[in-house]
């Protein structure tokens, strides 16, 4: 069983290296500009004249698409690369505490740059009445899908010391799970697939359990799908590692 001071003290470790180099800021500004461009330019969010968030918490899959990769791409990698990874793994802690740690870190980071978005819906709320049933909802769905995308990151990180594979691969499978449910693929696969297929190809997609969490409903069977995805990829990590490790 993980020791929780043990894993906050990698989770400190980790989450203090975002913020001691650019790289925290400097994603933290492009996510905020991309978001914010793609939300009130692309989206036109205010010519729309309906006071809902639904095209701000609509780019969120595809933003992290592009940034998640980027931002866990040298959680595993860049001990590897250094050589501090076998100076990780003889600290009196366990594998289960140091993966848990730098994945919570990651995700943490990213809460931090999701809840920078708040003058969005705090100016929303001046101008109109949203629902914020769908906002909370909307928020939720972010932050597990925020999780699900950092923890496929850590895996990938984990399998190679070169950041630029890792973010590769991660990038892959994200666009992979994301594409699953896309209408377009599932109307290909339903010309010629029986209904079940279609049907099992979406169930392994983000996008309907995101749409579903994006509407404002909080069903605990999307929490689930999310959840199921994270601990998945956290237990491959810790294969991964230990294999390296014992190799």
């Amino acid at each position: 069983m993980p020791r929780v001071r043990n894993v906050f003290v990698v989770l400190k470790r980790e989450l203090m290296s975002y913020f001691e180099s650019p790289v925290a800021y400097v994603f933290m500004v492009f996510f905020l500009l991309l978001i914010g461009f793609l939300t009130f330019s692309v989206s036109r969010l205010y010519e729309r004249n309906m006071a809902d968030l639904q095209p701000f918490f609509f780019w969120y899959p595809w933003v992290f698409l592009i940034l998640v990769p980027a931002a866990t791409m040298g959680l595993w990698a860049e001990e590897r690369d250094t050589g501090t990874i076998e100076l990780l793994l003889t600290m009196p802690i366990t594998l289960a505490e140091a993966l848990l740690g730098k994945f919570l870190a990651s995700w943490l980071f990213m809460a931090i740059a999701i809840a920078l978005t708040f003058p969005v819906v705090v100016t929303v709320a001046i101008l109109g009445d949203p629902d914020m049933g769908a906002v909370i909802g909307g928020y939720v769905g972010t932050l597990m899908l925020a999780g699900a995308c950092a923890a496929i990151g850590m895996l990938t990180s984990s399998m190679t010391r070169s950041q630029v594979i890792s973010y590769v691969i991660s990038f892959t499978i994200c666009l992979v799970l994301l594409l699953a449910g896309w209408e377009p693929i599932t109307g290909f696969f339903s010309k010629w697939a029986p209904a079940w297929l279609v049907d099992t190809v979406a169930a392994f997609s983000f996008i309907p359990h995101f749409e579903a969490l994006r509407r404002g409903v909080v069903d605990l069977r999307d929490i689930a799908y999310y959840t199921s995805i994270i601990v998945f990829m956290l237990f491959a990590t810790h294969i991964v590692v230990e294999n390296r490790k014992s190799a």
